[in-house]
């Protein structure tokens, strides 16, 4: 009798779980990964105060840090597009051609924005000087970013308001100096 070579006797093949577990393991870190940078990106920027009178437990965390109220003509027509309370001035940025935009907050939290062509002295008359955008969100890159009715996209940063249009050709406003 003579002693078994190794190679003659037969191996179970691992080729194929290994594979599974490698794949399965990068598939586990590709969502651990995901989840995690998602849950830094939405660290919010919380307004705070110290009157203990102005913290109810029912209310909404403020987003971000306000400027006052926004303009009343903004205060006049935001109930009729849903928003709730007063409007508090989040940003408020002018172009070099003249038009002021102001991002404004209600007290449910919700972001709108509202432009004027000439600011707040000029007149203001919705759809032709004026527009006002509901449903405003904040971007990643700190944008603020809004859809008129026409379908097209208005994205205001520091440095300039970004118009999309729906066909897809876009105009940028530079941002005059505060």
């Amino acid at each position: 009798m003579t002693p078994l070579d190794d190679h003659s006797q037969w191996r179970r093949p691992i080729f194929y779980p290994v594979v599974l577990a490698t794949v399965l393991l990068t598939i586990i870190g590709m969502i651990g990964g995901y989840l995690l940078s998602e849950r830094k990106d939405r660290t919010p920027v919380v307004a705070t105060s110290t009157d203990p009178s102005s913290y109810t437990p029912s209310a909404p965390p403020t987003l971000l840090a306000t400027d006052g109220l926004c303009p009343q003509q903004t205060q006049d027509i935001g109930p009729t597009q849903g928003a709730q309370g007063e409007l508090s001035q989040v940003l408020r940025r002018s172009t070099t051609r003249g038009t002021v935009i102001w991002i404004c907050q209600d007290t449910a939290g919700r972001l709108f924005y509202h432009a004027n062509k000439g600011g707040e002295s000029a007149p203001w008359v919705e759809g032709e000087t004026a527009l006002f955008l509901r449903d405003v969100t904040r971007q990643p890159d700190g944008s603020f970013e809004g859809t008129a009715a026409d379908g097209s996209i208005f994205n205001l940063n520091d440095e300039r308001l970004l118009i999309t249009r729906l066909g897809g050709k876009q105009q940028v406003q530079e941002l005059a100096p505060e």
